[in-house]
């Protein structure tokens, strides 16, 4: 699919989309509780989507109140007591948080389980499990360290050491893991643990839904002690919101700082969420920014170059481009080498795509270097199947010279399928589909 991104300016008010860090977190934790869970302002993007299948097939069952209500009832744990694991397979779509994280969760289970995944992720290196799950007791199996993946459990919950470096969510599914499985005190070491928010993200959802949390000692080790440190939930019924994502949010706030003076409604300031930092990036650059009760308010301003510390919320170096382009001067972005796998290799990624939008960006070991100030040209680019890639290029074409095209910009579904959807509310010139991105998806979902 193409969409055209023509030079506009924007205006008016704009709720957040809810976060998938969030809703993929609640529906791995649905899976493990007991009670059943209500979950508001449920996330709708592909990795939503992807998590809540895997729940399904691991034994929950969901239920649609309303556009902005689901509920979960899962018997995941009590079938596994009885031997009755519900499945031999799941997908996890292109999400490299569900594989993460559910490969961990679906190894409770006693039998012989693929996983298997889409798109990028089928080239993703995964052989973190080979090393780490033969520690706990379970067998597994790949293709040289990728999808698909065999594994065969019980998980026996041990004192282990792991590194951290490349990925939080792994940590993540074997915190969740962990909690409804350890029978002694137990510990997990962590070494180089990046993304660090993230982790404060799990923690947080565990205690909401009672699942047993961990001592967590300065993020080197995290420890489980034999049910002291369990969540009093005695109710029925669990509740959970879904925060406002600031991943997505924040191409709204470099969009609203580029080209506009807009509202972006749905933010929590006291979000553990890694990428509430674009604050900060904007706040450094002389962005018009104003934090309101009504939600966080930015305006298009004159704005300087600056320095910014992406290493522990990579997920930002995309939206952080596209607003160092019009910083003038040079912008140094730190946490290149966390790029190399994701939906593509972003750094090159948005060297390449960008330069054909006249922008100069240079990667200097762990550094990015972008040069801002100079005219934005309208340009072809390509979202190389990447949705935080479409999105960048489509801000930056906010204010470009010309009309931007981007090839294969349904990509935006992983995560943010309204995103164009918001851009037009705010008043900016999207053309090339028929029909809205969320209306299409809408539309697809009621003829399957």
């Amino acid at each position: 699919m193409k969409v055209v991104v023509h030079p506009s300016g924007l205006s008016g008010n704009i709720m957040a989309p809810a976060s998938k860090s969030a809703m993929q977190r609640a529906c791995a934790a649905a899976l493990l509780s007991k009670p059943k869970v209500i979950i508001h302002n449920p996330g709708k993007s592909n990795d939503d989507m992807a998590a809540m299948e895997i729940i399904k097939r691991l034994g929950a069952s969901i239920n649609e109140v309303d556009s902005e209500t689901i509920e979960i009832e899962s018997n995941f744990l009590s079938e596994i007591q009885k031997g009755k694991e519900s499945t031999n397979e799941i997908n996890c779509g292109e999400s490299g948080l569900s594989i993460r994280m559910f490969t961990p969760i679906t190894a409770l289970c006693r039998n012989e389980i693929i996983v298997t995944g889409e798109g990028s992720l089928t080239t993703r290196p995964l052989d973190f499990f080979e090393k780490v799950f033969p520690l706990l007791g379970i067998k597994v199996s790949s293709d040289n360290g990728k999808l698909p993946i065999k594994i065969q459990g019980p998980l026996q919950p041990r004192n282990i050491e792991i590194d951290g470096s490349l990925s939080s969510q792994f940590l993540t599914g074997l915190l969740l893991a962990y909690s409804v499985s350890f029978q002694e005190s137990v510990s997990i070491k962590v070494s180089n643990l990046k993304s660090r928010p993230y982790i404060d993200l799990t923690l947080d959802v565990m205690k909401k839904f009672g699942l047993t949390v961990p001592e967590n000692n300065d993020y080197k080790e995290f420890v489980f002690r034999q049910r002291e440190n369990v969540s009093e939930i005695s109710h029925n019924e669990i509740v959970y919101n879904v925060e406002g994502d600031w991943s997505g949010g924040a191409f709204l706030l470099v969009a609203g700082a580029i080209a506009g003076n807009i509202t972006v409604r749905g933010l929590s300031l006291a979000s553990t969420q890694a990428d509430k930092k674009i604050v900060e990036a904007l706040m450094a650059c002389g962005a018009g920014i104003a934090m309101e009760a009504k939600g966080i308010k930015i305006h298009s301003a004159p704005m300087k170059a600056f320095e910014f510390d992406a290493t522990d919320c990579p997920d930002l170096f995309p939206p952080l481009v596209a607003l160092a382009v019009y910083c003038e001067g040079v912008t140094k972005i730190k946490g290149v080498s966390r790029l190399a796998y994701k939906e593509s290799n972003r750094g090159l990624t948005l060297q390449d795509e960008f330069g054909k939008m006249g922008v100069r960006i240079d990667l200097e070991e762990d550094d990015m270097m972008v040069s801002g100030g100079s005219k934005v040209k309208g340009a072809s680019v390509h979202s190389r199947y990447d949705h935080r890639i479409a999105m960048a290029c489509a801000v930056a074409a906010l204010k470009a010279d010309g009309a931007t095209t981007i090839e294969e910009a349904q990509a935006i579904n992983k995560s943010y399928p309204d995103f164009y959807e918001h851009l037009r509310i705010l008043g900016a010139k999207v053309t090339g589909d028929k029909l809205g991105v969320a209306e299409i998806l809408k539309k697809l979902m009621k003829d399957a």
